[in-house]
């Protein structure tokens, strides 16, 4: 029965459907299908072949991506309220765009693809001050910045990740919390984030999982070693 759910729901992130998606998984779990089961047999791997289609230039777009990654993320919300015991966050983010950037579509696939692996996201919106950066990541412990930025003189300018890393240093902050950067600008020239002295920068929302879920990794080795 698995098989079918899978089969259908991934018909309708294809097509875009989020309503046939929400109602695929709510059938199936009155049917007993169990909401870990959706979210990690289901929901997961279509994110996954979806990326692949993605990485690999099959027909599908960012917009489709940026859809799918919405729907993900609607079902696991969804699914999370029904899980026997909540599943643990393996980690916390604070995202948002830097001071004069606008932009959201990059981001909002980031979060879409972190929330469906159990990661907590902190959107702090567009045009975010370095400071501002700084403050949420400690207020909900957050082992990771991520700075988008869409325009080269917002992802080059001095109030953007530079200033981040600048007050992580001021602040001691450096192994607690780590930098990533992501937008246009870093994919035409993959040494900017050197430049503005990010830990590391994704070329797009995929990516940015691996990149994110590695520095969470990081940044809790960090701490044991500290602790």
């Amino acid at each position: 029965m698995l098989d079918d759910v899978i089969k259908a729901y991934n018909e309708a992130v294809l097509d875009t459907d989020r309503t046939r998606a929400l109602q695929i998984v709510s059938d199936a779990v009155a049917q007993g299908v169990s909401p870990e089961d959706i979210v990690f047999k289901v929901v997961i791997p279509g994110l996954d072949l979806m990326v692949k289609a993605l990485s690999e230039g099959f027909d599908t777009n960012l917009a489709q991506h940026f859809m799918t990654s919405q729907i993900a993320a609607n079902v696991t919300e969804k699914m999370l309220e029904l899980f026997q015991s909540p599943p643990e966050i393996i980690g916390h983010v604070v995202i948002g765009s830097a001071v004069g950037d606008l932009h959201t579509l990059g981001k909002r696939i980031v979060i879409g693809c972190l929330k469906a692996q159990m990661i907590e996201v902190i959107d702090l919106g567009v045009n975010v001050p370095a400071e501002r950066f700084v403050s949420e990541a400690l207020a909900h412990n957050a082992q990771v910045i991520g700075v988008s930025a869409m325009m080269v003189h917002t992802a080059r300018g001095e109030n953007g990740a530079i200033k981040v890393r600048r007050l992580l240093k001021e602040q001691g902050l450096e192994h607690k919390i780590k930098l990533v950067v992501g937008g246009a600008p870093f994919r035409y020239d993959p040494e900017l984030y050197k430049v503005v002295q990010a830990d590391a920068w994704a070329e797009n929302g995929v990516s940015a999982l691996k990149v994110i879920m590695d520095c969470i990794q990081e940044v809790k080795n960090n701490d044991h070693e500290h602790g």
